[in-house]
């Protein structure tokens, strides 16, 4: 009896840190591979992992059967996932251009209220990231596994004010003053 309660317990913990990460399949790959008896099919799985709050990682599973395919491509997200700083916890902060191959993406900081503007696997690496306003541009490969690899690698680019002002030896405040002189003058 104190076995099962233990058991549940473990359960219950692991169905909470599940719980927390939201996973959206971004492709199934079938694969056939012609034996004597006739043919065998793959399967193998992107999927994008995230917490909506600034975590993201994207993991490939590959297995004979779709499901045991999605879940060791999950379990693959979960070990390597990165941290995106979001401006008010919607947005980039700066306009960044990422490349994986012949993947090349841009993506760019938009207003309050526009939305996620993006193709397929971009959408899904935003829409786990937590990002609600992004306009982003696929430039090179419609290859699902490059475009996401590109993205990944323009959020890891991603620098939040706080690091380029330490890094330059200024305050943050005049860092953001600079930024509303410049917005000003745009609009």
């Amino acid at each position: 009896m104190a076995q099962n309660r233990r058991d549940d317990g473990r359960n219950r913990g692991r169905d909470e840190q599940d719980s927390e990460f939201v996973d959206k399949l971004v492709h199934i790959n079938r694969v056939a591979k012609v034996v004597k008896g006739g043919r065998r099919f793959g399967f193998a799985a992107l999927v994008v992992v995230g917490d909506q709050k600034g975590r993201v990682g994207f993991g490939h599973g590959k297995a004979r059967e779709v499901p045991e395919a999605i879940r060791k491509a999950t379990e693959a997200a979960k070990r390597d996932m990165i941290f995106v700083p979001l401006r008010s916890g919607r947005t980039l902060h700066h306009d960044v251009n990422g490349r994986h191959g012949a993947g090349k993406v841009l993506l760019r900081a938009a207003k309050p209220g526009t939305g996620i503007i993006a193709g397929g696997p971009m959408r899904a690496v935003f829409e786990t990231v937590g990002m609600q306003d992004v306009v982003a541009k696929s430039q090179g490969s419609s290859n699902p596994y490059n475009m996401v690899r590109a993205t990944f690698d323009a959020l890891k680019s991603q620098r939040h004010p706080k690091d380029v002002a330490a890094q330059r030896g200024i305050k943050y405040s005049t860092l953001q003053s600079r930024r509303s002189d410049l917005v000003g003058t745009e609009e």
